[in-house]
């Protein structure tokens, strides 16, 4: 039972605490509010238990074999952050109906957790800590992924009802402008660390 629990806390600490996944459900629900951001909402929740399961399953002893996957990977994830930053800073006050102005969904969500750093050191970390190696059957692996599906809901929700509480407070142009900036920045600032690690794996291999 102890185990459980500290599995159920590692779960809800990282899966609350400020990351690139909260940062764009907090955005979306100032800019979009909670319907139209629940896609996204369930395309974070359901990719980073489909990427666990993979993971725990051996898909990371690719990177080991194959390094350059991994540089690969990573390099796709900055990119593609500073695009998702790049989004949301330039979001107007103005929501459309039309699904052309509506930058993130389910499969964006989804999609994004493997290029998310955050999303894989919380996975690694999860799997070394919690599901007991080769030999302990699959058990662990399903326990671990299905904690993290059921406690992931609420405290990834958690951000969207605070960007929906924010949105009455941003009611003009230029705080909504402002916010979506702070965002912007803040999600493009989690790529320096993705950014210093490639730079140390180049000088030291170089």
């Amino acid at each position: 039972m102890d185990y459980f629990y500290a599995m159920l806390l590692f779960a809800v600490s990282s899966s609350v605490t400020p990351g690139p996944n909260n940062l764009m459900v907090m955005a979306s629900g100032v800019n979009l509010g909670v319907r139209r951001s629940l896609p996204l909402l369930t395309g974070i929740c359901l990719g980073f238990t489909l990427m666990l399961l993979l993971v725990s399953f051996g898909f990371y002893r690719l990177f080991i074999i194959f390094p350059v996957l991994q540089v690969g990977l990573k390099l796709i994830g900055c990119l593609y952050l500073l695009y998702l930053s790049w989004l949301i800073a330039s979001s107007h006050r103005e929501v459309s109906s039309d699904r052309e102005n509506q930058p993130f969904g389910f499969i964006k969500g989804l999609l994004f957790q493997w290029v998310n750093a955050k999303a894989w050191i919380v996975a690694v970390g999860a799997i070394a800590a919690f599901t007991g190696g080769q030999d302990a059957g699959m058990t662990p692996q399903l326990l671990l992924a299905s904690v993290f599906l059921v406690v992931s809901f609420p405290c990834v929700g958690v951000w969207l009802l605070f960007g929906t509480v924010l949105e009455k407070w941003l009611d003009n142009d230029v705080r909504r402008r402002g916010f979506n900036v702070a965002m912007g920045s803040l999600l493009a600032l989690s790529v320096l660390p993705v950014l210093r690690e490639l730079i140390t794996m180049e000088f030291t291999h170089g």
